[in-house]
């Protein structure tokens, strides 16, 4: 049980360890957990992608697998219970945006740098996140 339990935390996850472990933090920040969102946010496709070319790959299909896959990674790793969403976009914005719409308490987030300038400061999305979020945002640096 939490000291100061969160009754809404949002942890954004890309399926790395990193993720993993910001979902296991924002677990012990709560009593339950149906009160961790975890959100998933897919890249826009370009229409010149061969799958959305040919057909093979509509924007449905594409969130409903992705449903499906953070879910049964989510389960695997023993978090279930938790609620999933998937949403295209700029990610960023959309996990700005979730938090938001769901009254979020705090986001849980990693800080991945993706260069050698980030590196030495936090990921852009985690930079990005904290300037423009309504709530508190928790980075975990590596």
């Amino acid at each position: 049980m939490a000291w100061l339990p969160k009754n809404t935390v949002l942890v954004p996850v890309d399926f790395s360890d990193a993720s993993a472990e910001a979902l296991k933090v924002a677990l012990d920040l709560t009593d339950s957990r149906e009160h961790v969102h975890v959100l998933h946010v897919l890249p826009y496709l370009s229409p010149v992608e061969p799958g959305v070319l040919f057909g093979k790959i509509t924007p449905e299909t594409r969130l409903a697998k992705a449903t499906e896959a953070v879910i049964k990674r989510v389960t695997d790793a023993g978090y279930g219970g938790v609620v999933v969403a998937v949403r295209t976009g700029s990610p960023p914005k959309e996990i700005v945006d979730y938090a938001k719409e769901i009254g979020a308490e705090l986001i849980v987030l990693p800080a991945q740098g993706q260069n050698v300038l980030e590196a030495f400061n936090l990921g852009s999305t985690a930079t990005r996140v904290m300037h423009a979020a309504h709530c508190p945002v928790l980075v975990l640096k590596g």
